[in-house]
């Protein structure tokens, strides 16, 4: 068993947190009347993707009846649809709809992951929730060596990421980078990271985000990657 996968088993047991373990399964049992036909996973969320990624994907939490529903990141809502729509687009997923972990979709060059493993009451972790998640997130960015781009989708999962980063021991720039969707920062040790708004529905209904402003995010992904 690959280390990463050693990972992703420990976050699936993980209940560090009772206040997310308890939301993740209520939500599992009580559901929503359009998915009562669903099994729910119900549990904390690993990262899904290649081992071998040089593109990271880091978002803030599942969601209550996308992928703590589907069992998948960023599978099974609107999100995942942003965000799976764009990396088929850019070459860095086999399909465009993610609609289960069942649904054959493959990454290639790409792992995505969040700061917080539960989905949350409300979408907003608590700080000792921030907390106790983290440990995953740095052995997550420890075990993928070849990242050499991350795109953080909002403010939180941009933060989480520096601040797991100068937690390792990287020299985080002083003062911190500012966040602004389309901003790229070209941090020390080797890594571009690129700032963009979440594709949740605040964002995507109110045309905060746009498909356009979208994809010039996975543009740049790509452009510093190249074909390879």
């Amino acid at each position: 068993m690959s280390r990463l996968r050693v990972v992703q088993e420990r976050v699936v047991g993980c209940r560090l947190c009772p206040r997310l373990v308890a939301h993740c399964e209520q939500t599992a049992e009580t559901k929503v009347r359009r998915f009562q036909e669903w099994d729910y996973w119900g549990r904390p969320l690993p990262g899904f993707g290649d081992a071998r990624a040089r593109l990271l994907i880091v978002g803030l939490a599942p969601a209550a009846h996308g992928g703590n529903r589907t069992g998948r990141i960023f599978t099974g809502d609107r999100s995942g649809d942003w965000l799976y729509g764009a990396l088929h687009r850019f070459d860095f997923a086999s399909q465009s709809h993610s609609v289960s972990r069942d649904d054959g979709m493959r990454v290639s060059d790409c792992y995505i992951t969040a700061v917080v493993k539960c989905a949350p009451p409300g979408n907003k972790p608590l700080p000792e929730e921030f907390r106790n998640c983290r440990p995953h997130l740095l052995e997550e960015l420890r075990l993928l060596k070849h990242v050499r781009v991350v795109i953080a989708l909002g403010k939180i999962a941009f933060d989480g990421y520096l601040s797991a980063c100068r937690e390792l021991g990287n020299p985080v720039p002083k003062p911190l980078p500012a966040f602004g969707h389309g901003k790229a920062y070209n941090l020390p040790w080797g890594v571009t990271l690129i700032a963009s708004y979440h594709p949740s529905q605040q964002n995507t209904f109110t045309g905060k985000l746009t498909h356009p402003m979208f994809d010039s995010i996975f543009a740049k992904a790509r452009k510093r990657l190249g074909r390879s």
